[in-house]
């Protein structure tokens, strides 16, 4: 199975950010993964559609928005103008009950297919798979959040790795691991279904950031 890496953002060095985006593609990398994060959905505030569109212009690596933030739905044709190619955004911000959630999910999925943009669907790590089956026929790429998200540099939690081999069983596309990747952890989750990671403080802080990409897709 392909790997493939995104260096998430959140990490790099916001001061130099167009040399990170350089740096990250010759070191491999297949995409950037972009945190958005509103303050209220998550307790940070990072960026938005203004800076990806800036990313846009400075790289043709393809850009995933990661949208934890709540009413993703108000956002995504910002999110797809600005040239983000896949966009996700998180189950647990459409609603209090399931039917809500499921209706939410369903138009925001249509949205971003209408601006020809490829649709993902995020889970945080104490969120069941069943909140998402109903969906799966529908989304192009599940993320797995193996942090609690809000902050870079968080240890990864264990216990999603079952959650990873579940969804693999019932779930032909793509699914992106994130939070406390690294060259451990991300094989872990490759062993249990996983072909894309998201990892930030373990590639722009390596020494050797091509090495430290070609680790994580090192399926050995």
């Amino acid at each position: 199975m392909k790997i493939k890496v995104g260096p998430s953002i959140l990490a790099c060095d916001f001061a130099n950010l167009e040399a990170e985006i350089k740096r990250a593609k010759d070191a491999g990398a297949d995409f950037l993964h972009v945190d958005v994060m509103d303050g209220h959905f998550v307790p940070n505030i990072t960026i938005g559609p203004g800076v990806v569109a800036a990313i846009r212009k400075k790289t043709d690596l393809p850009i995933h928005a990661h949208l934890m933030i709540e009413r993703p739905e108000d956002y995504i044709e910002s999110f797809a103008k600005a040239g983000s190619d896949i966009i996700s955004f998180h189950v647990e911000a459409l609603g209090k009950t399931r039917n809500t959630r499921l209706k939410k999910a369903n138009n925001i999925i249509k949205k971003i297919k209408k601006f020809n943009r490829r649709p993902a669907i995020a889970l945080n790590p104490a969120t069941p798979l069943a909140e998402i089956k109903g969906l799966l026929e529908k989304l192009d790429w599940v993320l797995i959040m193996s942090v609690n998200p809000g902050f870079g540099g968080q240890d990864f939690i264990p216990a999603v790795l079952e959650k990873i081999f579940e969804l693999r069983n019932i779930y032909g596309g793509d699914i992106e691991v994130d939070g406390g990747i690294n060259d451990i952890t991300g094989k872990e989750c490759v062993r249990k279904g996983a072909n894309i990671l998201a990892a930030g403080t373990y590639v722009f802080r390596a020494s050797d950031m091509k090495e430290a990409i070609r680790r994580l897709k090192d399926d050995e």
